[in-house]
């Protein structure tokens, strides 16, 4: 009770300082966006379970004062609270963690359920954990580094959510993170009604065809993402809507036209220089912390590994990522504005 009162009290004193603060520096700024960018940073939002504080201006959180060892999981509210952030902000940053590997999967499991479809390195601290470092002794070497995207495209369900703990970083680690609705947002009127009509043609694992934009399963207001990958071994290639009334019917399917697929690489290329043209407006190259554990919306964010983190161990430091993939329900299969999904050919 006495520790509750004096956090109480501590958090108090944080707020007055602030606020006498806030005004002094405010007056600084002329720039009116400067200045709505500076309150938002400095003033914190609360709940029952942490403060937070924005990452960027247009998504992302860092959850303040809390420990997720500390933290009753069994506690709905607590989960309930994590999922609403989630659609608001669509990540949330905890730092200065300590979290075991069964830590990190009871969190995981609170908010879906794992989904592991990589290979299992000996170092991995739980088999649902994907081990990711700059050091093939240490974890998988490579990863992220084929091009931008969204995990789990091979999937009918991609991944809902994922998790990322890193344990140990590396100087210039960093991993870049771009907010799709803002991306989609960022093309012109042409180029949006052009690229509402592509769809991926996966030809990995389950094979699954999937709309290049379509309606986000969670957010507000029926919002538009995105699904994509940017490596050149994931995709073997785009179809189109089509309103040919010549084509075969046998190879129509969901309005597309089947038998005609465009080269993988020309709107590969499209996206990646969009999101290279955008990212320091929009997105964030995130610099990571030892303990820092991040739940990110794998359906509204797409990210990419910057070729730092796999520089030499020996002159960086040892990187060392612990991931986990959250598949959701039906709700989470790609579905355009239209009504038509994802699909398979097999």
């Amino acid at each position: 009770h006495q520790s509750m009162i004096i956090h109480q009290r501590s958090m108090l004193l944080g707020t007055s300082v602030i606020c006498a603060f806030v005004p002094l520096a405010y007056s600084f700024l002329s720039n009116a966006a400067l200045r709505r960018s500076f309150v938002r940073n400095m003033m914190a939002n609360s709940n029952a379970f942490y403060s937070s504080r924005s990452l960027t201006p247009h998504f992302g959180i860092e959850a303040l004062d809390i420990d997720l060892n500390n933290i009753d999981l069994t506690d709905s509210q607590f989960i309930s609270r994590l999922k609403q952030d989630l659609v608001q902000y669509r990540a949330i940053l905890f730092r200065n963690q300590n979290l075991s590997g069964q830590r990190q999967v009871d969190i995981s499991n609170k908010l879906g359920k794992i989904e592991s479809t990589f290979y299992k390195h000996p170092r991995s601290p739980h088999p649902c954990i994907f081990r990711v470092s700059n050091d093939e002794a240490e974890g998988c070497t490579r990863v992220g580094r084929s091009g931008w995207h969204i995990d789990g495209t091979f999937q009918r369900k991609p991944f809902m959510y994922q998790t990322m703990y890193f344990p140990s970083v590396a100087e210039g680690g960093d991993t870049y993170f771009v907010p799709l609705k803002e991306l989609y947002d960022s093309f012109t009127e042409e180029e949006r009604r052009d690229l509402s009509k592509l769809w991926m043609v996966t030809g990995r694992r389950e094979a699954p065809v999937h709309p290049l934009v379509y309606r986000h399963p969670f957010r507000a207001n029926e919002e538009e993402t995105m699904l994509f990958h940017c490596g050149r071994p994931f995709v073997s290639g785009w179809y189109r809507d089509t309103n040919d009334g010549d084509a075969d019917d046998a190879n129509l399917v969901n309005g597309v036209d089947t038998s005609r697929m465009m080269d993988s690489s020309t709107i590969q290329d499209r996206l990646t220089a969009q999101i290279e043209s955008k990212l320091d407006e929009i997105g964030i190259r995130m610099k990571w912390e030892a303990g820092d554990f991040l739940i990110c919306d794998n359906l509204g964010l797409a990210h990419y590994a910057s070729e730092g983190t796999q520089a030499c161990s020996d002159g960086v430091g040892l990187r060392l990522l612990h991931r986990t993939t959250i598949v959701g329900g039906e709700e989470t299969v790609p579905i355009k504005p239209d009504g038509r999904g994802s699909f398979t050919l097999r």
